[in-house]
């Protein structure tokens, strides 16, 4: 069975954090507002019993936790993480199947902070789209009411649509503290009205999908990189509100070109991320086969 561990990731409310895990937890999204509404949930009920604990939110692949005010997270976070961890890895009990079966919870979008400061990702409590969506522009996002909407407020540049979260990029005309919570309960309404959030894939998405790409190729290099990006590095960037999407491979020149997306189009640190990260990675399990790794879009 696979261990379950989690990564704690701020938020832009200093009050909440959410804890990431490497499986999918639960089929539901499910929150408690107190240790009474947590009966069918007994690790809820467990971190209720912590003075701390206000509020408890558990989605398909996070847990999220807001605290009180008495004690600030990076005092407790590890300890809590830790309490978590070992008590799914010991067997316990999540969500009981009752509760799975008939949970309906209010919609919530939570802003979180991404390496790329002109982009905010807001993630919420529930599946938008089944395919990731990139918007360039308001012309692209014909099939994505969503993606329309946003792109009538004025400091809107560029929409990146994922599973549970949207990652919008702004222009220099305002500061995200300015922004924020007007963006972020405009979501939660747009999503909790029940509207189409997208129906069909970007012009980016269909040129460059990697499953297209292992169906029209035999190279073996080709499908050792794809199969590298899905497992180890796609989930990371999705963490940052992001996206990577293989486009080809030139064996001649031993140069794998890939395609960014959300968060990480544009981003000031994504060449590090290349460099250091993906072509570091590449280059040690594809030995002698890659020679750089180069964005299109960078």
């Amino acid at each position: 069975m696979k261990t379950i561990s989690f990564q704690i990731e701020e938020t832009k409310t200093d009050t909440i954090i959410k804890l990431t895990a490497n499986t999918i937890l639960t089929s539901g999204s499910h929150q408690f507002n107190n240790i009474d509404e947590a009966k069918n949930a007994p690790l809820a009920q467990q971190l209720f019993h912590l003075p701390f604990i206000k509020r408890i939110f558990i989605s398909a692949n996070f847990i999220a936790l807001e605290r009180f005010s008495i004690v600030e997270w990076k005092d407790v976070q590890e300890e809590v993480k830790e309490q978590i961890e070992n008590y799914l890895n010991s067997g316990g009990v999540l969500i009981s199947e009752a509760i799975e079966k008939t949970a309906k919870v209010p919609v919530e979008v939570y802003a979180e902070v991404t390496p790329n400061p002109a982009v905010l990702k807001f993630v919420a409590n529930k599946a938008l789209v089944e395919n990731d969506l990139e918007f360039k522009n308001i012309d692209e996002a014909k099939n994505s009411p969503l993606a329309l909407e946003l792109f009538n407020f004025p400091f809107v540049k560029e929409v990146f649509i994922s599973r549970n979260y949207v990652s919008i990029t702004k222009f220099d005309i305002v500061e995200w503290n300015e922004i924020t919570i007007e963006i972020r309960s405009f979501i939660k309404e747009f999503i909790a009205s029940g509207k189409n959030v997208g129906t069909s894939v970007s012009k980016t998405e269909t040129k460059a999908n990697p499953k297209a790409e292992v169906l029209k190729s035999n190279d073996d290099v080709s499908k050792q990189i794809i199969a590298i990006l899905e497992e180890h590095i796609r989930p990371a960037v999705a963490a940052d509100g992001g996206n990577i999407l293989f486009q080809s491979y030139d064996k001649n020149t031993k140069t794998v070109h890939v395609i960014l997306q959300g968060a990480c189009s544009g981003c000031p640190s994504s060449t590090i991320t290349l460099k250091n990260g993906i072509e570091s990675m590449l280059k040690q399990l594809i030995p002698g086969k890659i020679e750089q790794v180069v964005a299109l879009n960078h």
